[in-house]
């Protein structure tokens, strides 16, 4: 299956953060969720991915050339958490800043997305709301038939509504034949509906890339009364906590042969696996 993004030892070193040599690929064709937390790396490394910082080491390759060729970048759709436009240009001065750089510009479509976000054109960036500001970024992702969508956290912030629209319009892109799309966010009940593969980055390092349904599969959520669970079986539970009548963790779904009746198990989400990961790394300190 072709890629359409391959990242191979990917390495950055700041004063206090360190992005520890991360190799995955995206499949070209789907929806990749990539999850973590907040300063887990997920800008760091689509900042890399873009050329807009310099890597310490390693290799990144978009739709199957070099990141740093230029011609990749007619390909692809880039929307952080805040677009990073001038503050008194309206739509209608983006769109003229912008389409000079993609040979597909499609005014037209600009301006039906436009029309279908309720933009109003000659409105000065400054003056739009959070939402307003990652519709017209959307928008211009949109409108030159980019192959590779590229977004950073773009539901953080936004209400149900907005969010649940943008999902709907990413699940239209993605139905084009030969559409890919790298998704970062720590709002993980989106990526749940949405994505085909998860890339799961703790700080600096990659703990999981593949399909979703096969992480979510692995790991199961355990609940039950205090001291109902036995002693060979509390070691192989993941993020353990004890509240005031009951416990909860994490299990590996192939280890819940044994555990008492009582005891209840529930398919984790990606939410709770990032929890009971993180609670199990505070525990033991690793």
């Amino acid at each position: 299956m072709e890629n359409a993004i391959e990242v191979k030892n990917l390495t950055k070193r700041y004063k206090n953060f360190l992005l520890d040599d991360i190799c995955f690929n995206v499949p070209s064709g789907y929806i990749c969720g990539f999850i973590g937390q907040n300063g887990a790396g997920k800008t760091t490394s689509l900042r890399l991915m873009l050329g807009m910082a310099m890597r310490d080491g390693g290799e990144v390759n978009i739709l199957g050339k070099p990141n740093g060729d230029v011609s990749v970048k007619e390909d692809l759709g880039v929307l952080f958490d805040r677009p990073y436009y001038q503050p008194y240009w309206t739509p209608i001065r983006l769109e003229k800043a912008l389409r000079s750089f993609y040979k597909r510009w499609d005014g037209e479509a600009y301006r039906r997305w436009l029309q279908k976000f309720l933009l109003d054109p000659k409105q000065k960036f400054k003056t739009l709301s959070r939402g307003m500001m990652m519709k017209l970024g959307l928008a211009a992702a949109l409108s030159h038939d980019a192959k590779l969508l590229l977004l950073d956290e773009p539901t953080s912030g936004l209400d149900p509504v907005m969010r649940d629209q943008l999902l709907d319009i990413l699940r239209d892109y993605i139905a084009e034949e030969g559409r890919s799309v790298f998704f970062s966010s720590h709002i993980t009940s989106d990526l749940e509906k949405i994505a085909d593969y998860i890339v799961y980055i703790h700080k600096g390092r990659i703990i999981y890339s593949g399909l979703k349904s096969e992480l979510t599969e692995k790991y199961c959520v355990i609940r039950g009364g205090i001291g109902e669970l036995p002693p060979k079986k509390r070691v192989q539970v993941i993020g353990f906590r004890e509240h005031e009548h009951y416990f909860s963790g994490l299990i590996k779904s192939e280890d819940i042969g044994g555990l008492p009746s009582g005891i209840v198990t529930e398919k984790a989400s990606l939410d709770e696996i990032m929890v009971h990961m993180d609670r199990e790394e505070e525990r033991t300190g690793a």
